[in-house]
């Protein structure tokens, strides 16, 4: 196979990552993409650096045997986990990682709170509070750690009243208080989206990093020259560390916007 033609992999601690593909996929339809869910050790949210280092890269090695020609870690703990650390040794690829969708906050210029949803490594993690401390002087930056969030997603509940009643007791101190926008700080969280809009309103923008992580990716793929020369419509091939039929089932449902348990 060339270069063009190899796979773009993709991965996460579950099948959140698929969020940043779907967004991947409309942008480059001809690309070929190989998504890889660690729904087996899911969440990373709450496990050591050093756990999630090495999932991580047993991970990562996993997709390079299927000769990737770039990476995106689609997972807002691994990236600030073991990003630097990835770029190091896959120096030859490019290798793409996600953020929390702050600085688009930020730059709406609305009044109120920014409220940050994120797993608690991610929240803690440097990477995310060298991010925060770059606006924390011009924004009130309230951070929303959401353990068990991933879990009730990785089980298929996107809609209904788990998840509803979970982001109640969640967002519900907040409500009275004015919002100005909410960032979804991991990639599971997109597919909630329409029950936080029924938990807060609709009027209040919700921002996810899944649509620039994509044109990360878009622009490096150019920059290195092997975007895909093909005009046919790129295949899909998603894996799981729990091989279970019902996971990679529901990947495919994520990915193509069929939601379980509405």
């Amino acid at each position: 196979m060339n270069i063009y033609e190899r796979p773009i992999g993709f991965f996460d601690s579950g099948v959140g990552g698929i969020s940043v593909l779907r967004e991947a996929v409309k942008l480059m339809p001809n690309e070929n993409y190989i998504y890889f869910g660690d729904s087996k050790n899911a969440p990373y949210g709450t496990k050591s650096v050093k756990e999630i280092k090495k999932l991580s890269f047993d991970v990562v090695d996993f997709l390079i045997k299927k000769d990737i020609k770039a990476l995106v870690v689609a997972c807002n703990t691994a990236t600030s986990a073991v990003i630097d650390e990835l770029r190091l040794k896959y120096s030859n690829i490019p290798v793409i990682g996600i953020e929390p969708a702050l600085k688009p906050a930020v730059e709406m210029n609305r009044e109120g709170n920014i409220i940050i949803m994120a797993t608690p490594v991610t929240l803690s993690e440097k990477k995310f509070n060298k991010l925060m401390k770059k606006y924390e002087k011009e924004v009130n930056i309230k951070l929303l750690p959401c353990p068990g969030l991933v879990e009730l997603i990785e089980m298929g509940f996107t809609r209904g009243d788990k998840i509803n009643n979970y982001l109640k007791k969640k967002l519900g101190k907040h409500l009275n208080s004015d919002i100005a926008a909410i960032v979804l700080g991991c990639t599971h969280y997109p597919f909630v989206k329409y029950e936080i809009e029924e938990v807060i309103g609709v009027s209040i923008p919700i921002l996810d990093g899944g649509i620039g992580t994509a044109k990360q990716l878009k622009r490096q793929i150019e920059i290195h020259n092997i975007k895909n020369k093909s005009y046919k419509k790129g295949k899909v091939q998603i894996f799981n560390s729990l091989e279970d039929k019902k996971i990679i089932k529901l990947s495919y449902d994520l990915l193509t916007a069929r939601f379980c348990n509405e």
